[in-house]
């Protein structure tokens, strides 16, 4: 949903409120106070600057003309903040290298690393600000140690809310002096920065794409409640509905949870067993359910996931392997695009085999209507096949290659229990065979009762069969709405197909050689008149039906 392209904007350290200047990973910016910039900073500040630098895994390199990122993005804004205050992060961890670490983890929501420092243990701490105040009991006021009172703590939390009210995300930092990783408490505050992460420009056209799709969009994060809120309706993702904290969703029991969920746009603060546990809430309500992640801890989920998505940039290989979709280029307007282009495949699919079985059926059923009633074929054997491989064969394969109609997004779901031959699918095809019969068995009939002999009969049913093939091709283009004939001719594959085989229709009757083969004899132009019109009638027909089913029983074909 956003341009994963942290950027600190202020820095709260005791005494001192500063904001930051400069965008991205370029290492240029003005600190300043109340508008005035600042060129020198108390310990405090440097203090955390420094813990930036430490409790850090990522790399902000210099290439040919630009500075690039190796690592998560929001420990680059940390390291892009240190060296705009002109310090250096690869001198700074040389000098005080690490001894020891504890990664960061979703449970913990902090990281902390171990430092020898003038010969005394350093153990820094980041995370989130309410795992990393949890862990401190004082706080430094002009070299003086300050116990945390209760109004302190407000004031810190009155901050960071203020901030993460402008969709900023707060990054905490503490320091416990003397001790390694086996005790974090009574650890010392140093302060706290906020960062934002702009939103994509296409995020917010992909979610309302998405709604009016009839998919809903719920977003889970980590962030504080007050960040993920802001971002969710300035998305469009919240509007109506609630925004539930991971601590909340503890209190609630499955029961509240199922009945609750529907209104719930958003997930704040949680970890990746909320995550699965919002997941399987989805699915017992009957829900198909995707969901994003990329770390190694959300793979049970996107496993669980219907469909699994995980990012390609930031992911892990693990959230890779449990998911089934991968994203490229980490942008949710993909996502969209990946929805849209498996709708249009699957109409194309359901077109290509409602043509081709509708097609199949109307001759046999022509065929055993013939035999049943005791009338000659009004087809051979090589015609037959002619038509099978060369008339349905081609317009098939044009319709499961149609260009994208761009209303695919403007359906509702399909529900997963509903398969492609459903109710209104086989009525279409049924009703195209059927007039296809009752047509071209009322030619073959009608040539044998004016006299024309069998050769004639079956000439102008072989002509039919063709045409009413090729008619109802470009009919069946369009199965969820009436024929548009300013797009009748916009795929270019069914025109070739079709367009190719019409002179056939007239060389074939005019050569000897085509009239051995297929058996046929030349019409004239009434004979050619009849075959013409009655084989164009199929599109009025389906298109009869088409309005009788998307209207009448009001439903999508």
């Amino acid at each position: 949903l956003t341009k994963n392209q942290m950027t600190v904007q202020s820095l709260w350290v005791p005494e001192s409120h500063l904001k930051i200047s400069g965008q991205g990973y370029e290492p240029t910016g003005n600190f300043s106070k109340n508008g005035s910039v600042q060129t020198i900073f108390s310990q405090a500040a440097h203090d955390l600057f420094l813990a930036s630098c430490l409790c850090n895994d990522a790399q902000i390199i210099k290439s040919v003309d630009q500075w690039e990122l190796v690592g998560y993005p929001t420990e680059g804004a940390l390291l892009v903040m240190a060296m705009k205050a002109g310090l250096t992060p690869k001198t700074e961890f040389e000098k005080y290298p690490r001894i020891a670490e504890e990664p960061f983890s979703s449970e913990t929501k902090r990281m902390v690393t171990v430092h020898n420092i003038e010969n005394v243990t350093h153990s820094y701490i980041k995370g989130s600000l309410e795992s990393v105040l949890d862990l401190c009991s004082h706080i430094v006021y002009s070299g003086q140690k300050v116990s945390l009172s209760l109004e302190q703590k407000q004031i810190i939390h009155r901050y960071a809310e203020t901030q993460a009210a402008l969709g900023e995300r707060i990054i905490a930092f503490g320091v416990k002096k003397g001790s390694g990783l086996q005790d974090f408490s009574n650890a010392e505050f140093l302060g706290m920065v906020s960062m934002s992460d702009p939103a994509r420009e296409e995020a917010k056209p992909a979610v309302a794409k998405c709604q009016a799709a009839g998919i809903k969009v719920v977003m889970i994060t980590g962030d504080h409640p007050l960040t993920a809120k802001t971002i969710a309706q300035e998305l469009g993702i919240l509007t109506s509905g609630k925004l539930v904290s991971g601590s909340e969703l503890e209190k609630m029991s499955q029961e509240t949870l199922l009945s609750e969920i529907d209104k719930i746009q958003v997930f704040a603060r949680v970890n990746p067993s909320h995550k699965l546990r919002i997941i399987e809430s989805w699915q017992l309500k009957g829900e198909v359910v995707a969901m994003t992640g990329d770390g190694v801890n959300d793979a049970p989920a996107l496993k669980k996931a219907d469909v699994g998505i995980a990012m390609g940039i930031a992911g892990t290989e693990v959230a890779k392997e449990a998911a089934g979709m991968t994203l490229l280029d980490d942008n949710f307007a993909s996502i969209i695009a990946a929805i849209e282009e498996g709708r249009e495949i699957f109409q194309n699919i359901k077109k290509y085999l409602m043509y081709l079985l509708s097609s199949h059926l109307g001759e046999v059923i022509l065929i055993g209507s013939a035999l049943l009633l005791g009338m000659p074929l009004p087809l051979t054997a090589v015609q037959i096949l002619f038509i099978n491989l060369a008339v349905d064969g081609p317009p098939a394969l044009a319709l499961s290659m149609e260009p994208a109609s761009g209303k695919a997004m403007s359906e509702p779901p399909r529900s997963k229990t509903r398969g492609i031959f459903t109710r209104q699918v086989t009525s279409l095809m049924l009703s195209a065979a059927l007039w296809s019969t009752v047509v071209n068995g009322s030619i073959f009939y009608l040539g044998l009762w004016e006299g024309k002999g069998l050769a004639v009969a079956g000439s102008m049913t072989f002509f039919s069969l063709i045409l009413i093939q090729f008619f109802k091709a470009y009919s069946m283009r369009f199965i969820t709405a009436p024929i548009n004939f300013k797009e009748l001719f916009n795929n270019k594959w069914l025109n070739y197909a079709i367009f190719a085989q019409l002179p056939l229709l007239f060389l074939f009757p005019n050569i000897e050689f085509f009239r051995q083969i297929f058996g046929i004899a030349g019409l004239n132009f009434y004979e050619w008149a009849i075959v013409f019109f009655a084989s164009a009638s199929i599109i009025p027909f389906l298109e009869a039906v088409k309005y009788y089913l998307n209207h009448t029983k009001k439903s999508v074909i």
